[in-house]
């Protein structure tokens, strides 16, 4: 077979999803508490042991991290490719 006949006859064609439109008024209390788990995470102020912080929660509330600095947690969320949301 010639590499440059620009016979493609053995590449596969892969289908591309169609996008999921729903209504988030209709989600469960599951669905919503899974909703931008991976994607989202919440910056919140909190003392620990009498020391001021800052939380980091995934969006279902679960604890991730604390950090001494605001700036220094919204960086560590963005490090890990998530979106940081603040809560007060």
């Amino acid at each position: 077979m010639d590499m440059n006949s620009g016979d493609r006859g053995d590449t596969a064609v892969v289908p591309v999803p169609e996008p999921v439109a729903f209504d988030v008024r209709h989600l469960s209390e599951q669905q919503l508490a899974a909703l931008g788990v991976s994607h989202i995470a919440y910056v919140k102020p909190v003392i620990v042991n009498g020391v001021a912080g800052f939380a980091i929660h995934a969006a279902d509330g679960t604890p991730m991290a604390v950090a001494g600095d605001r700036d220094v947690a919204v960086a560590a969320i963005v490090q890990h490719e998530m979106h940081p949301l603040s809560v007060h």
